[in-house]
């Protein structure tokens, strides 16, 4: 790393970091209330809807999943030949309630 030649430029370069907004995933909003849930063993984890569905997904990218709380569902999202798929899935029964194609 390297040295600054000066505590003034130290501390200008300390106070910018400092300044600038941390940027994380809301441990609060879908995500988290997934985990609270998987957790209370109201839903299945996003480890097993995968199992289930990736294998009906053949010749498809995965690109990752996302937890809509409201509705209990997880929704898996896929890319082929430039088109994007989603796949809906009830996080209580890992039941496919919905396809985009």
């Amino acid at each position: 790393m390297k040295r600054f030649s000066s505590p003034l430029a130290a501390l200008a370069m300390l106070s910018l970091v400092a300044s600038t907004p941390a940027v994380h995933a809301d441990s609060g909003g879908d995500q988290g209330e997934a985990r609270k849930e998987r957790k209370a063993g109201n839903i299945m984890s996003i480890r097993q809807i995968e199992q289930m569905v990736l294998p009906r997904m053949a010749g498809k990218q995965y690109l990752g999943p996302d937890y809509d709380s409201a509705a209990m569902a997880y929704r898996l999202k896929f890319i082929q030949d430039g088109k994007v798929y989603f796949v809906d899935v009830d996080a209580r029964t890992g039941r496919i309630i919905g396809q985009s194609r």
